[in-house]
Protein backbone atom coordinates (compact mmCIF):
# COMPACT_ATOMS: atom_id res chain seq x y z
CA UNK A 1 0.00 0.00 0.00
CA UNK A 2 3.07 2.43 1.11
CA UNK A 3 4.53 1.60 -2.61
CA UNK A 4 1.18 2.35 -4.31
CA UNK A 5 0.84 5.82 -2.71
CA UNK A 6 4.37 6.69 -3.34
CA UNK A 7 4.05 5.49 -7.20
CA UNK A 8 0.42 7.25 -7.61
CA UNK A 9 1.53 10.69 -5.56
CA UNK A 10 5.36 10.82 -6.97
CA UNK A 11 6.60 11.23 -4.05
CA UNK A 12 10.52 10.63 -5.08
CA UNK A 13 10.07 13.88 -6.81
CA UNK A 14 11.04 16.80 -5.50
CA UNK A 15 8.18 18.81 -3.47
CA UNK A 16 8.47 21.74 -6.43
CA UNK A 17 8.45 19.26 -9.17
CA UNK A 18 5.43 17.62 -7.53
CA UNK A 19 3.45 21.57 -7.98
CA UNK A 20 4.84 22.25 -10.95
CA UNK A 21 3.45 18.56 -12.38
CA UNK A 22 0.22 19.68 -10.85
CA UNK A 23 -0.43 23.06 -11.39
CA UNK A 24 0.02 22.63 -15.13
CA UNK A 25 -2.45 20.02 -14.73
CA UNK A 26 -4.78 22.40 -13.13
CA UNK A 27 -4.06 25.28 -16.04
CA UNK A 28 -5.42 22.46 -18.62
CA UNK A 29 -8.89 23.58 -16.94
CA UNK A 30 -8.53 26.57 -18.83
CA UNK A 31 -8.40 25.14 -22.41
CA UNK A 32 -10.80 21.96 -21.63
CA UNK A 33 -7.62 19.50 -20.69
CA UNK A 34 -8.48 19.22 -16.61
CA UNK A 35 -6.01 17.01 -14.68
CA UNK A 36 -6.14 18.03 -10.82
CA UNK A 37 -5.03 14.51 -9.88
CA UNK A 38 -6.88 11.24 -8.26
CA UNK A 39 -8.05 9.90 -5.36
CA UNK A 40 -4.91 7.26 -4.67
CA UNK A 41 -6.36 4.99 -2.56
CA UNK A 42 -9.87 4.86 -4.99
CA UNK A 43 -8.16 6.05 -8.20
CA UNK A 44 -11.31 8.30 -8.93
CA UNK A 45 -10.25 11.71 -10.78
CA UNK A 46 -10.89 14.29 -8.80
CA UNK A 47 -12.73 16.42 -11.44
CA UNK A 48 -15.29 13.68 -10.90
CA UNK A 49 -15.41 14.28 -7.17
CA UNK A 50 -15.60 17.85 -7.59
CA UNK A 51 -18.44 17.53 -10.09
CA UNK A 52 -20.52 15.67 -7.82
CA UNK A 53 -19.84 17.84 -4.65
CA UNK A 54 -20.14 20.92 -6.30
CA UNK A 55 -23.74 20.09 -7.40
CA UNK A 56 -24.72 18.80 -4.32
CA UNK A 57 -23.90 21.74 -2.31
CA UNK A 58 -25.34 23.99 -5.16
CA UNK A 59 -28.33 22.32 -4.53
CA UNK A 60 -28.26 22.23 -0.52
CA UNK A 61 -26.92 25.87 -0.10
CA UNK A 62 -29.04 27.50 -2.77
CA UNK A 63 -32.59 28.03 -1.90
CA UNK A 64 -31.04 28.12 1.94
CA UNK A 65 -29.19 31.50 0.96
CA UNK A 66 -31.79 33.11 -1.08
CA UNK A 67 -34.79 32.06 1.57
CA UNK A 68 -32.07 34.09 4.47
CA UNK A 69 -31.21 36.66 2.41
CA UNK A 70 -35.08 37.30 1.72
CA UNK A 71 -36.41 36.82 4.88
CA UNK A 72 -33.58 38.46 6.84
CA UNK A 73 -33.60 41.78 4.68
CA UNK A 74 -37.34 41.85 5.07
CA UNK A 75 -37.66 41.41 8.92
CA UNK A 76 -34.28 43.82 9.09
CA UNK A 77 -36.46 46.34 7.00
CA UNK A 78 -39.13 46.02 8.81
CA UNK A 79 -37.69 46.36 12.56
CA UNK A 80 -35.60 49.22 11.63
CA UNK A 81 -39.17 50.62 10.58
CA UNK A 82 -40.70 49.44 13.96
CA UNK A 83 -37.69 50.97 15.47
CA UNK A 84 -37.74 50.35 19.98
CA UNK A 85 -41.29 48.71 19.31
CA UNK A 86 -41.62 45.45 20.55
CA UNK A 87 -41.69 43.79 17.03
CA UNK A 88 -38.28 45.49 17.26
CA UNK A 89 -37.27 44.25 20.34
CA UNK A 90 -38.24 40.48 19.74
CA UNK A 91 -36.32 40.80 16.29
CA UNK A 92 -33.43 41.38 18.15
CA UNK A 93 -33.44 39.17 20.48
CA UNK A 94 -34.37 36.68 18.35
CA UNK A 95 -31.48 36.95 16.32
CA UNK A 96 -29.01 37.39 18.46
CA UNK A 97 -30.50 33.90 20.27
CA UNK A 98 -30.33 32.28 16.62
CA UNK A 99 -26.90 33.80 15.91
CA UNK A 100 -25.14 32.11 19.12
CA UNK A 101 -26.52 28.91 18.30
CA UNK A 102 -24.17 26.06 17.26
CA UNK A 103 -24.95 24.48 14.07
CA UNK A 104 -24.88 21.42 14.43
CA UNK A 105 -27.52 21.39 17.70
CA UNK A 106 -29.70 23.44 15.76
CA UNK A 107 -29.57 20.46 13.14
CA UNK A 108 -30.12 18.12 16.11
CA UNK A 109 -33.06 19.57 17.04
CA UNK A 110 -34.26 19.70 13.61
CA UNK A 111 -34.30 16.12 13.22
CA UNK A 112 -36.53 15.76 16.34
CA UNK A 113 -39.26 18.01 15.72
CA UNK A 114 -39.42 18.56 12.22
CA UNK A 115 -38.66 14.76 11.28
CA UNK A 116 -38.94 12.57 13.78
CA UNK A 117 -41.98 14.18 15.85
CA UNK A 118 -43.95 15.25 12.12
CA UNK A 119 -43.40 12.04 10.79
CA UNK A 120 -45.17 10.38 14.30
CA UNK A 121 -48.00 13.09 13.65
CA UNK A 122 -48.73 12.40 10.12
CA UNK A 123 -49.91 8.60 11.53
CA UNK A 124 -53.06 10.46 12.78
CA UNK A 125 -52.78 14.16 11.74
CA UNK A 126 -55.16 16.32 13.43
CA UNK A 127 -54.00 19.71 15.07
CA UNK A 128 -54.56 19.82 18.62
CA UNK A 129 -57.18 22.52 19.70
CA UNK A 130 -54.13 24.03 22.16
CA UNK A 131 -52.28 24.29 19.03
CA UNK A 132 -54.39 26.19 16.93
CA UNK A 133 -55.19 28.28 19.98
CA UNK A 134 -51.49 29.67 20.91
CA UNK A 135 -50.78 29.48 16.70
CA UNK A 136 -52.76 31.91 15.85
CA UNK A 137 -52.30 34.67 19.56
CA UNK A 138 -48.69 34.09 17.93
CA UNK A 139 -49.23 35.19 14.53
CA UNK A 140 -51.60 37.73 15.23
CA UNK A 141 -49.55 39.34 17.18
CA UNK A 142 -46.50 39.18 15.18
CA UNK A 143 -48.76 40.70 12.07
CA UNK A 144 -50.62 43.22 14.51
CA UNK A 145 -46.73 44.15 15.38
CA UNK A 146 -45.11 44.27 11.84
CA UNK A 147 -48.20 46.41 10.71
CA UNK A 148 -47.73 49.23 13.37
CA UNK A 149 -50.54 51.85 13.75
CA UNK A 150 -52.35 53.08 16.04
CA UNK A 151 -53.58 50.84 19.48
CA UNK A 152 -57.31 50.05 17.75
CA UNK A 153 -55.49 48.94 14.39
CA UNK A 154 -52.75 46.71 15.73
CA UNK A 155 -56.16 45.42 17.87
CA UNK A 156 -58.07 44.92 14.51
CA UNK A 157 -55.13 43.28 12.87
CA UNK A 158 -54.63 40.87 15.27
CA UNK A 159 -58.04 39.82 15.83
CA UNK A 160 -58.17 39.35 11.32
CA UNK A 161 -54.77 37.57 11.28
CA UNK A 162 -55.76 35.17 14.70
CA UNK A 163 -59.30 34.30 13.08
CA UNK A 164 -57.92 33.67 9.75
CA UNK A 165 -54.90 31.97 11.26
CA UNK A 166 -57.48 29.56 12.93
CA UNK A 167 -59.89 28.97 10.09
CA UNK A 168 -57.47 27.88 8.08
CA UNK A 169 -55.74 25.40 10.78
CA UNK A 170 -59.18 24.35 11.42
CA UNK A 171 -59.53 23.83 7.65
CA UNK A 172 -56.41 21.41 7.77
CA UNK A 173 -58.26 19.25 10.70
CA UNK A 174 -61.78 18.98 8.92
CA UNK A 175 -60.71 18.47 5.35
CA UNK A 176 -57.77 15.94 5.89
CA UNK A 177 -55.23 18.33 4.61
CA UNK A 178 -52.11 17.00 5.50
CA UNK A 179 -53.20 13.58 3.94
CA UNK A 180 -54.24 14.79 0.86
CA UNK A 181 -52.64 18.48 0.69
CA UNK A 182 -54.12 21.02 -1.93
CA UNK A 183 -53.87 24.78 -2.07
CA UNK A 184 -57.19 24.43 -3.46
CA UNK A 185 -58.84 26.95 -6.54
CA UNK A 186 -60.39 29.67 -3.26
CA UNK A 187 -57.13 30.06 -1.53
CA UNK A 188 -54.78 30.25 -4.79
CA UNK A 189 -57.40 32.88 -6.37
CA UNK A 190 -56.84 34.60 -2.79
CA UNK A 191 -53.50 34.24 -2.71
CA UNK A 192 -52.68 35.60 -6.26
CA UNK A 193 -54.53 38.71 -5.54
CA UNK A 194 -52.26 39.17 -2.33
CA UNK A 195 -49.32 38.28 -4.34
CA UNK A 196 -50.95 41.45 -6.76
CA UNK A 197 -51.44 43.61 -4.57
CA UNK A 198 -48.22 43.08 -2.08
CA UNK A 199 -46.21 43.00 -5.31
CA UNK A 200 -47.82 46.08 -6.55
CA UNK A 201 -47.43 47.78 -2.96
CA UNK A 202 -43.72 47.47 -2.72
CA UNK A 203 -43.17 48.13 -6.44
CA UNK A 204 -45.14 51.62 -7.11
CA UNK A 205 -47.71 51.90 -5.20
CA UNK A 206 -51.46 51.08 -5.11
CA UNK A 207 -51.92 54.75 -6.58
CA UNK A 208 -50.72 53.54 -9.99
CA UNK A 209 -53.80 51.82 -11.09
CA UNK A 210 -51.93 50.77 -14.54
CA UNK A 211 -49.49 48.67 -12.55
CA UNK A 212 -52.46 47.53 -10.41
CA UNK A 213 -54.66 46.36 -13.21
CA UNK A 214 -51.49 44.87 -14.73
CA UNK A 215 -50.67 42.73 -11.68
CA UNK A 216 -54.25 41.99 -11.29
CA UNK A 217 -54.60 40.47 -15.04
CA UNK A 218 -51.66 38.24 -14.51
CA UNK A 219 -53.17 36.60 -10.80
CA UNK A 220 -56.11 36.30 -13.41
CA UNK A 221 -54.35 34.26 -15.97
CA UNK A 222 -52.60 32.51 -13.03
CA UNK A 223 -56.36 31.24 -11.63
CA UNK A 224 -57.74 30.66 -15.30
CA UNK A 225 -54.83 28.71 -15.59
CA UNK A 226 -55.58 26.47 -12.06
CA UNK A 227 -57.50 23.63 -14.22
CA UNK A 228 -55.88 23.72 -17.73
CA UNK A 229 -52.90 22.79 -16.34
CA UNK A 230 -53.45 19.87 -14.67
CA UNK A 231 -54.43 18.64 -18.52
CA UNK A 232 -51.35 20.11 -19.74
CA UNK A 233 -49.26 18.11 -16.94
CA UNK A 234 -50.62 14.97 -17.83
CA UNK A 235 -49.78 15.17 -21.65
CA UNK A 236 -45.99 16.42 -21.52
CA UNK A 237 -42.84 14.89 -20.14
CA UNK A 238 -41.93 17.23 -17.29
CA UNK A 239 -38.23 17.79 -16.87
CA UNK A 240 -36.18 20.42 -15.26
CA UNK A 241 -35.20 22.23 -18.33
CA UNK A 242 -38.81 22.59 -18.98
CA UNK A 243 -39.54 23.85 -15.94
CA UNK A 244 -36.95 26.69 -16.62
CA UNK A 245 -38.39 26.94 -20.21
CA UNK A 246 -41.90 27.51 -18.53
CA UNK A 247 -40.28 29.99 -16.10
CA UNK A 248 -38.97 32.18 -18.80
CA UNK A 249 -41.98 32.15 -20.38
CA UNK A 250 -43.99 33.34 -17.29
CA UNK A 251 -41.74 36.17 -17.00
CA UNK A 252 -41.99 37.22 -20.93
CA UNK A 253 -46.56 37.15 -20.28
CA UNK A 254 -45.93 39.38 -17.48
CA UNK A 255 -44.04 42.34 -19.35
CA UNK A 256 -46.20 41.35 -22.30
CA UNK A 257 -49.25 42.00 -19.84
CA UNK A 258 -47.75 45.30 -18.25
CA UNK A 259 -46.82 46.49 -21.74
CA UNK A 260 -50.66 46.08 -23.03
CA UNK A 261 -51.52 47.97 -19.99
CA UNK A 262 -48.85 50.81 -20.06
CA UNK A 263 -49.31 54.03 -18.27
CA UNK A 264 -47.04 57.23 -17.66
CA UNK A 265 -44.46 54.22 -17.16
CA UNK A 266 -44.91 50.87 -19.06
CA UNK A 267 -41.05 49.47 -17.68
CA UNK A 268 -42.71 49.78 -14.23
CA UNK A 269 -46.32 48.12 -15.28
CA UNK A 270 -44.06 45.52 -17.10
CA UNK A 271 -41.79 44.90 -13.85
CA UNK A 272 -44.77 44.61 -11.56
CA UNK A 273 -46.45 42.41 -13.92
CA UNK A 274 -43.32 39.94 -14.00
CA UNK A 275 -42.90 39.99 -10.22
CA UNK A 276 -46.34 39.22 -9.60
CA UNK A 277 -46.59 36.12 -12.29
CA UNK A 278 -43.56 34.53 -10.78
CA UNK A 279 -45.26 33.38 -7.03
CA UNK A 280 -48.58 32.66 -8.84
CA UNK A 281 -46.61 30.43 -11.54
CA UNK A 282 -44.84 29.21 -8.54
CA UNK A 283 -48.12 27.80 -7.09
CA UNK A 284 -49.33 26.36 -9.92
CA UNK A 285 -45.94 24.21 -9.31
CA UNK A 286 -46.43 23.41 -6.14
CA UNK A 287 -50.14 22.52 -6.61
CA UNK A 288 -49.58 19.80 -9.04
CA UNK A 289 -46.52 18.36 -6.57
CA UNK A 290 -48.45 17.97 -4.03
CA UNK A 291 -50.83 16.32 -5.89
CA UNK A 292 -48.41 13.29 -6.67
CA UNK A 293 -47.90 13.51 -2.45
CA UNK A 294 -50.37 10.65 -1.28
CA UNK A 295 -48.27 8.20 -4.41
CA UNK A 296 -45.27 9.47 -2.27
CA UNK A 297 -46.35 9.35 0.66
CA UNK A 298 -47.60 5.53 0.09
CA UNK A 299 -44.73 4.31 -1.43
CA UNK A 300 -42.68 1.19 0.17
CA UNK A 301 -39.51 3.27 0.09
CA UNK A 302 -41.04 5.78 2.10
CA UNK A 303 -42.92 3.47 4.62
CA UNK A 304 -45.42 6.68 5.56
CA UNK A 305 -42.07 8.63 6.95
CA UNK A 306 -41.53 11.41 4.08
CA UNK A 307 -39.65 14.09 6.18
CA UNK A 308 -35.67 12.70 5.65
CA UNK A 309 -33.31 13.35 8.06
CA UNK A 310 -30.09 11.98 6.23
CA UNK A 311 -29.47 11.70 2.45
CA UNK A 312 -30.33 13.62 -0.66
CA UNK A 313 -32.97 11.43 -1.94
CA UNK A 314 -34.28 7.95 -1.06
CA UNK A 315 -32.61 4.95 -2.59
CA UNK A 316 -34.23 2.81 -5.08
CA UNK A 317 -37.56 5.03 -5.23
CA UNK A 318 -39.04 4.80 -8.40
CA UNK A 319 -42.14 7.29 -9.93
CA UNK A 320 -42.77 10.22 -11.88
CA UNK A 321 -41.00 13.44 -12.11
CA UNK A 322 -43.24 14.72 -9.30
CA UNK A 323 -41.96 12.00 -6.82
CA UNK A 324 -38.79 12.77 -7.25
CA UNK A 325 -39.74 16.45 -6.95
CA UNK A 326 -41.41 15.71 -3.49
CA UNK A 327 -38.36 13.41 -2.23
CA UNK A 328 -35.91 15.93 -3.33
CA UNK A 329 -37.82 18.66 -1.23
CA UNK A 330 -38.43 16.43 1.57
CA UNK A 331 -34.56 15.78 2.03
CA UNK A 332 -33.74 19.33 1.25
CA UNK A 333 -36.41 20.43 4.52
CA UNK A 334 -33.74 19.87 7.86
CA UNK A 335 -30.77 21.34 6.13
CA UNK A 336 -32.42 24.04 4.82
CA UNK A 337 -34.31 25.39 7.76
CA UNK A 338 -30.89 24.38 9.60
CA UNK A 339 -28.74 27.13 7.41
CA UNK A 340 -31.79 29.40 6.87
CA UNK A 341 -32.01 29.76 10.60
CA UNK A 342 -28.21 30.61 11.04
CA UNK A 343 -27.87 32.76 8.23
CA UNK A 344 -31.23 34.84 9.01
CA UNK A 345 -29.99 36.34 11.66
CA UNK A 346 -26.64 37.93 10.44
CA UNK A 347 -28.84 39.46 7.15
CA UNK A 348 -31.48 41.03 9.65
CA UNK A 349 -28.78 42.53 11.80
CA UNK A 350 -26.89 44.04 8.98
CA UNK A 351 -30.03 45.18 7.03
CA UNK A 352 -31.49 46.93 10.41
CA UNK A 353 -28.27 48.78 11.18
CA UNK A 354 -27.99 49.71 7.84
CA UNK A 355 -31.47 50.94 6.98
CA UNK A 356 -31.86 52.82 10.77
CA UNK A 357 -28.88 54.80 9.50
CA UNK A 358 -30.42 55.41 5.96
CA UNK A 359 -33.00 56.93 7.72
CA UNK A 360 -31.54 59.74 9.60
CA UNK A 361 -29.67 60.99 6.73
CA UNK A 362 -30.43 64.51 5.46
CA UNK A 363 -31.88 63.52 2.14
CA UNK A 364 -34.62 61.20 3.33
CA UNK A 365 -35.99 64.21 5.92
CA UNK A 366 -36.08 66.18 2.64
CA UNK A 367 -37.74 63.48 0.83
CA UNK A 368 -40.23 63.42 3.90
CA UNK A 369 -40.91 67.17 4.22
CA UNK A 370 -41.59 67.13 0.58
CA UNK A 371 -44.90 65.34 1.31
CA UNK A 372 -43.28 62.05 -0.60
CA UNK A 373 -45.68 58.98 0.71
CA UNK A 374 -44.21 56.79 3.44
CA UNK A 375 -43.89 53.98 0.32
CA UNK A 376 -42.09 56.60 -1.73
CA UNK A 377 -39.62 57.23 1.26
CA UNK A 378 -38.92 54.04 2.13
CA UNK A 379 -39.06 51.93 -0.86
CA UNK A 380 -37.33 54.53 -3.36
CA UNK A 381 -34.91 56.58 -1.34
CA UNK A 382 -34.13 54.30 2.18
CA UNK A 383 -34.10 50.49 0.57
CA UNK A 384 -31.63 51.15 -2.05
CA UNK A 385 -28.89 52.74 -0.18
CA UNK A 386 -29.63 50.82 2.74
CA UNK A 387 -28.24 47.29 0.38
CA UNK A 388 -25.01 48.86 -0.04
CA UNK A 389 -23.58 47.46 2.95
CA UNK A 390 -25.16 44.26 1.95
CA UNK A 391 -23.36 44.54 -1.24
CA UNK A 392 -20.12 43.56 0.37
CA UNK A 393 -21.25 40.70 2.18
CA UNK A 394 -23.40 38.81 -0.01
CA UNK A 395 -21.48 37.23 -2.50
CA UNK A 396 -18.92 36.77 -0.18
CA UNK A 397 -20.98 34.32 1.95
CA UNK A 398 -22.33 32.89 -1.00
CA UNK A 399 -19.10 31.83 -2.05
CA UNK A 400 -18.45 30.46 1.87
CA UNK A 401 -21.34 28.50 1.45
CA UNK A 402 -19.87 26.97 -2.17
CA UNK A 403 -17.20 26.02 0.17
CA UNK A 404 -19.44 23.59 2.09
CA UNK A 405 -21.30 24.16 4.84
CA UNK A 406 -19.41 21.38 6.67
CA UNK A 407 -21.16 20.86 9.82
CA UNK A 408 -24.83 20.15 8.53
CA UNK A 409 -23.54 18.62 5.31
CA UNK A 410 -21.87 16.14 7.95
CA UNK A 411 -25.06 15.48 10.08
CA UNK A 412 -27.28 15.19 7.12
CA UNK A 413 -25.25 13.02 5.21
CA UNK A 414 -24.94 15.31 2.44
CA UNK A 415 -21.88 14.35 0.41
CA UNK A 416 -21.13 18.07 -1.17
CA UNK A 417 -18.05 20.47 -0.68
CA UNK A 418 -17.33 20.34 2.84
CA UNK A 419 -17.53 16.97 3.38
CA UNK A 420 -15.28 16.16 0.64
CA UNK A 421 -12.77 18.34 2.41
CA UNK A 422 -13.11 16.92 5.96
CA UNK A 423 -13.29 13.19 4.64
CA UNK A 424 -10.05 14.06 1.97
CA UNK A 425 -7.94 15.86 5.01
CA UNK A 426 -8.79 12.93 7.61
CA UNK A 427 -8.08 10.58 4.62
CA UNK A 428 -4.86 12.07 3.39
CA UNK A 429 -5.84 13.07 0.14
CA UNK A 430 -3.64 15.86 -1.01
CA UNK A 431 -5.03 16.32 -4.60
CA UNK A 432 -9.09 17.03 -3.25
CA UNK A 433 -7.73 19.96 -1.00
CA UNK A 434 -5.54 21.80 -3.48
CA UNK A 435 -8.40 21.37 -5.76
CA UNK A 436 -10.70 22.66 -2.68
CA UNK A 437 -8.18 25.24 -2.06
CA UNK A 438 -7.49 26.59 -5.83
CA UNK A 439 -11.88 26.50 -6.33
CA UNK A 440 -12.55 28.78 -3.44
CA UNK A 441 -9.78 30.97 -4.11
CA UNK A 442 -10.80 31.64 -7.68
CA UNK A 443 -14.33 31.63 -6.33
CA UNK A 444 -13.14 34.41 -3.16
CA UNK A 445 -11.52 36.65 -6.05
CA UNK A 446 -14.84 36.77 -8.55
CA UNK A 447 -17.32 37.27 -5.58
CA UNK A 448 -15.53 40.89 -4.47
CA UNK A 449 -15.71 41.58 -8.36
CA UNK A 450 -19.18 40.71 -8.18
CA UNK A 451 -19.84 43.28 -5.19
CA UNK A 452 -17.80 46.04 -6.78
CA UNK A 453 -20.58 45.66 -9.75
CA UNK A 454 -23.39 45.24 -7.46
CA UNK A 455 -22.18 48.83 -5.91
CA UNK A 456 -22.35 50.22 -9.31
CA UNK A 457 -26.01 48.60 -9.75
CA UNK A 458 -26.70 50.26 -6.47
CA UNK A 459 -25.41 53.51 -6.23
CA UNK A 460 -25.23 55.94 -9.33
CA UNK A 461 -22.25 58.13 -7.65
CA UNK A 462 -20.14 54.50 -8.36
CA UNK A 463 -19.59 53.95 -12.21
CA UNK A 464 -17.39 50.97 -13.17
CA UNK A 465 -15.27 52.03 -15.67
CA UNK A 466 -14.23 49.81 -18.83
Amino acid sequence: RLSTAIAVLNLDDPVLVRYLDWLQGAAGCLWGDCNLGSNWKTGEPVTDLLGGAIGTTLQLVGASTFLAIMCGVAVGIVSALRQYTGLDYSVTFLSFLLYSLPVFWVAVLAKVFLAIKFNDFLRDPVIPLWFIAVGSVFTGLVVGAAAGGSLIGRVRNFGIVAAMTAGVLVYFNLTGWFERPTIGIMPFTLTAVGFALLVTTLSTGLRNRRALYSALTVAGIGVALYYPMFTFWRQVDESWPMMAGLALLTVLVGIGVGFAWRGPDWTRSSRTAALTALPVAAMLFIERALAAWPAYFDAPQIKGRPIATVGRYTPNLEGSFWIHVLDSATHLLLPTVTLVLISFAGYTRYSRASMLEVLNQDYIRTARSKGLTERTVVMRHAFRNALLPLASIVPVDIITLVGGAVITESVFSWYGMGKLFIDSLGDNQQYPIMAYVMIIGILAVAANFVADLVYAVLDPRIRVSA
